[in-house]
């Protein structure tokens, strides 16, 4: 996170650890009512790249699982980008700056991926920038969310996943009521000061825990190389283009889609005790392999921790799943619903 937009969170009220804001000084009430305020929230778990360049569609298109040469100039894609064995490297939100592209993702990945990306560029007329430091991501949610962007002069992009530029940045439609927005360090604090007077200011868990419910999974350093990308629903996102060329991992992916071999799917979890990406699942039924793991975890708003996680299909029927270890705290699953909408 860059420090001058650290120091103004911290001046607006931020409470900051190890550079994610985790409240704006009453956790509870703010989990309490993130089904049903409008709230803003720094979205400093997520950084940017920008692959700018004549070459910048083609480069991508063969690199990550989407298709990227048919994305319109207003709409944003999710992806992802796999190793040989078609794990899953990275997550992105991919969307338009002019001709160029941002690919949103985990930060905690963003070094590896900018520096991997690299190797790959060879002739290709392509450059690729961290702009993490230069653009933050701020994020818009609740019943008075449309209104928030109007009240400070923003674009509304009309359905999910379509993207909107203005002056200083662009704004992303997620869902129904949730909207990102990437903007120029220099108009951040002013933007936040007016978004502050619509919605109300928010630690990044709560964002996290409304991904989980909107069944949004995102890639991690603790999760990379675990998942195939139809393990976490990518396919059902628009994330996987089952019609374009190669791309890295893209015969096993092909493979595991047409042979229908996924055995191990996304599930909502629950747990009394605090969840983390990358923790293992156990099951009774098998007490010395995992059954399962963690992709994204935050505190839930009636106590407890909910979580996205991917788990073996042959031990979901039996229950009693356990965290960490066998013998470990109990979780209850369910399954994700369908994919929200994508274009």
């Amino acid at each position: 996170m860059n420090l001058n937009w650290q120091e103004f969170l911290g001046g607006a009220g931020a409470r900051i650890d190890r550079g994610l804001v985790t409240d704006f000084g009453d956790p509870a009430a703010e989990l309490t009512n993130a089904s049903e305020a409008t709230f803003v929230s720094p979205l400093t778990h997520l950084g940017l790249i920008e692959v700018a360049g004549p070459d910048a569609a083609a480069f991508l298109h063969h690199q990550l699982t989407s298709d990227v040469k048919h994305l319109a100039s207003e709409m944003a894609q999710h992806s992802a980008w796999c190793s040989a064995k078609g794990r899953m490297l990275a997550s992105f939100l991919l969307f338009h700056h002019g001709p160029d592209y941002r690919l949103q993702l985990s930060a905690d990945l963003l070094p590896a991926i900018h520096k991997r990306l690299q190797m790959f560029v060879l002739r290709s007329r392509v450059k690729i920038t961290d702009l993490s430091g230069t653009h933050p991501l701020i994020g818009l949610a609740g019943p008075q969310a449309e209104m928030a962007l109007q009240s400070t002069r923003l674009p509304v992009p009309p359905t999910p996943l379509s993207a909107a530029a203005f002056a200083e940045g662009v704004v992303i439609r997620l869902d129904g009521g949730r909207f990102e927005i990437v903007v120029s360090l220099g108009a951040a604090p002013g933007l936040w000061q007016e978004l502050q007077s619509h919605a109300r200011p928010v630690g990044t868990p709560v964002w996290q825990w409304l991904d989980i419910q909107a069944g949004l999974p995102l890639i991690t350093e603790d999760t990379k190389e675990q998942f195939v990308p139809q393990m976490a629903n990518f396919e059902q996102m628009g994330a996987v283009s089952f019609h374009k060329g190669c791309y890295p991992g893209q015969e096993i992916v092909a493979r595991t889609q047409y042979l229908g071999k996924v055995k191990r799917h996304l599930y909502r979890a629950h747990s009394a005790s605090p969840m983390a990406a990358g923790q293992a699942i156990y099951s009774p039924l098998n007490a010395e392999q995992p059954c399962g793991m963690v992709v994204n975890a935050a505190p839930a708003p009636a106590g407890g921790h909910d979580a996205l996680a991917v788990v073996q299909e042959s031990f979901v029927g039996a229950g009693a799943l356990q965290l960490a270890a066998a013998g470990g705290s109990q979780i209850d699953i369910e399954p994700v619903g369908p994919a929200f909408p994508t274009p």
